[in-house]
């Protein structure tokens, strides 16, 4: 058998991790020899590294298997013996199967849900399968008329994820600007009012820069694609209220109609039947119709918060840069059907936006009632109506007007209108503009300059010499507001650029808005796995605090031992060379002998001050003062060479005394 090789020094080998109950527990599981072996060859005092284990090894592993399984048998038969108690153990054994069982199906349904959020997630990253309730119905058919979009020239788009590629945008940013609510923190446009010529108050939605992107994308790569009646003249390159005014000059009737509501008339439906039409599938086109309308929404403060409330159905929102086109698209047949009827009659027929205009020369003037019956009749049919107050029949006598076009004899301006506006214009060149309104617009420099412009598109040469006295009139009254407003057109974009950029796909400008990512689903857990990660994080902690007191003592043991090796003296601190094995460490001084320390300085140090203050002689403080300091320095009891001091200097003052004599 093996020498065993006992430790380089005792201090270097670790204590025991084990508490007296784990190991009471490791005996009752095994045996006291095989422990006893555990911790010999832990020590380092029995060989554990050899390549085939020892006789005795084998024979202790041994003798505590046999002994594991004896304690094990003993007690099946002492449970079979006592019947309460062997279906005790039975009826627990089977509660703790169940449980097994019970937890198995937790966790076998928790890794299904799971399985299914998580196919559900990826599925949301490339699909686009709900928006909000009601306006979802579509969404599954994903099949365009790729044979209808190339005859119009149309981009081919299938699915959301086709959409969202060609403007430019996230799938998330398209499902967050399509997706309806009814009450949202979040509003995709800014509302406002202005007043109407009439009177009353103009509603209008403009939308914000993210929901205005996607729509200018619309309308410069679908809608200003499609072709629209040759009598429109709103909202098209080319056509202005001078040529919507013009087929009307010289007629002996002009007949003007308003659609009333015309905007708000125009529900969603109808815009995705446009797309629907156009070639594309019902997914595309229920996204195309939910980006270009919008619901009436109310504006609600709830607790210091902002909420806007939707009610009613999504409409046109009248503000929106695709509104007027998808109108223009929607009244394609009501167009041609008022063309075809003013043209039986004889009239001539133009629509601007919402304004329809009829004339007829006095030939066939006198049709006008049957004309305005068929027209009611067929604008009820397309499911819109003529508003009864703006209904005007101008005959040749009087003066007849087509969008703020004066058409009479030719296209001029508002006689009365243009008065007023050299009155206020005199009165701003001799006066300044303070004080002064135009058509109930405080920016007079402003509202004279549109003013003077609107008159140079209908006659130029009577519009250039009222430009130039609303530019000489700005220049002096308004430098600054002239110099500020060039300023900021200097730092902001250039004109034009962000609608180029969104028809292109391209976000406006670098730092563009991204929505963030929802995050990815978690693995639910059971009961039994939160109790037991929590079981592990407390025993991870209480092993951790067990090894921080194990260091601490660790440091402290150094520390007395570097204190006790200091103390020791030279001659005796260095070992013999030849020495065959160390000594024992010497053993730190513990709270007793410390007490007797200081109990001792206090004794010696009382007895040399009685000493100085009896006045006896010098030389029993000295010598006795001199063994304390020295025992003090050492922090050694030091009673034998303090008694011996005491005695000898006591002699000593004895026989000087008595020499003296």
């Amino acid at each position: 058998m093996q020498t065993p090789t006992p430790p380089a020094h005792p201090s270097a080998v670790p204590d025991s991790a084990l508490t007296r109950e784990q190991l009471y527990e490791r005996i009752r599981k095994g045996s006291k020899q095989e422990v006893v072996v555990e911790e010999m060859q832990r020590l380092g005092f029995w060989p554990q590294d050899a390549a085939q284990p020892s006789v005795e090894v084998q024979l202790i592993r041994r003798e505590a298997e046999l002994q594991g399984a004896l304690t094990q048998l003993g007690s099946e038969l002492r449970g079979i013996a006592d019947r309460d108690q062997a279906l005790k153990m039975m009826r627990k054994e089977r509660m703790a199967k169940a449980r097994e069982r019970r937890e198995e199906t937790r966790q076998r349904l928790a890794q299904g849900r799971h399985a299914r959020a998580v196919a559900w997630h990826e599925r949301r990253q490339r699909e686009l399968l709900y928006v909000g309730s009601g306006v979802s119905g579509g969404l599954n058919e994903a099949h365009s008329d790729s044979q209808v979009l190339a005859r119009n020239a149309l981009p081919a788009m299938h699915h959301a994820g086709d959409l969202a590629q060609a403007m430019g945008i996230g799938l998330a940013e398209l499902r967050f600007l399509a997706w309806r609510r009814e009450v949202a923190s979040v509003s995709h446009y800014q509302r406002f009012t202005i007043p109407k010529k009439s009177g009353g108050e103009r509603h209008i939605s403009a939308p914000m820069p993210r929901m205005k992107r996607a729509q200018y994308w619309v309308l410069d790569n679908i809608l200003s694609k499609m072709p629209v009646h040759e009598a429109v003249h709103g909202f098209l390159p080319g056509r202005s209220i001078l040529t919507n005014a013009a087929p009307h000059v010289g007629q002996d009737v002009v007949i003007n109609l308003d659609l009333k509501d015309f905007f708000p008339s125009i529900g969603m439906r109808r815009v995705r039947g446009v797309f629907r039409q156009l070639g594309y599938s019902s997914q595309v086109a229920s996204l195309l119709a939910l980006v270009c309308t919008e619901a009436p929404t109310d504006e609600v403060q709830l607790d210091g918060a902002r909420y806007f409330v939707a009610r009613g159905e999504r409409v046109l929102p009248q503000g929106a840069p695709t509104s007027p086109m998808l109108t223009n698209l929607l009244c394609r047949r009501l167009d041609a059907r008022l063309a075809a009827s003013a043209a039986k009659l004889g009239f001539n027929y133009t629509r601007y936006a919402d304004d329809l205009t009829f004339s007829a020369d006095p030939a066939h003037s006198r049709d006008t009632g049957k004309l305005l019956w068929r027209v009611k009749q067929i604008v009820a049919s397309e499911g819109l109506t003529v508003h009864p107050d703006k209904q005007q029949v101008m005959r040749r006598h009087r003066q007849q007007h087509v969008t703020g076009i004066v058409v009479n004899n030719k296209l001029s301006t508002d006689r009365d209108t243009l008065r007023r506006f050299r009155a206020v214009l005199h009165q701003a060149e001799r006066h300044g503009p303070q004080g002064l309104q135009w058509n109930g617009n405080t920016d007079v420099v402003g509202a004279l300059r549109g003013y003077a412009n609107f008159i140079a598109m209908a006659d130029p040469a009577r519009g250039a010499p009222y430009l130039e006295r609303v530019r000489a009139l700005a220049a002096k009254h308004g430098g600054r507001a002239v110099a500020a407003v060039q300023e900021e057109a200097k730092r902001t974009m250039p004109a034009g650029h962000f609608r180029k950029q969104s028809a292109a796909g391209q976000a406006p400008w670098p730092a563009w808005w991204a929505p963030a990512q929802a995050a990815a689903p978690v693995l639910e857990k059971t009961a039994e796995q939160l109790a037991a990660e929590k079981a592990a994080i407390k025993a991870a902690e209480k092993a951790a605090e067990v090894a921080q007191r194990e260091a601490a003592r660790a440091q402290a043991a150094a520390a007395a031992a570097q204190v006790a090796s200091a103390a020791v003296p030279p001659q005796t601190a260095a070992a013999p060379a030849n020495a065959s094995a160390p000594g024992p460490a010497p053993r730190p001084k513990g709270a007793l002998a410390n007490v007797g320390w200081i109990v001792s300085m206090v004794v010696q140090a009382l007895y040399v001050a009685s000493v100085l203050l009896s006045g006896t002689s010098p030389l029993i403080w000295l010598l006795t003062g001199g063994v304390f300091l020295s025992n003090f320095f050492r922090r050694k009891t030091g009673w034998g060479s303090f008694l011996a001091a005491v005695v000898v200097s006591s002699a000593v003052a004895v026989l000087v005394h008595g020499m003296k004599k």
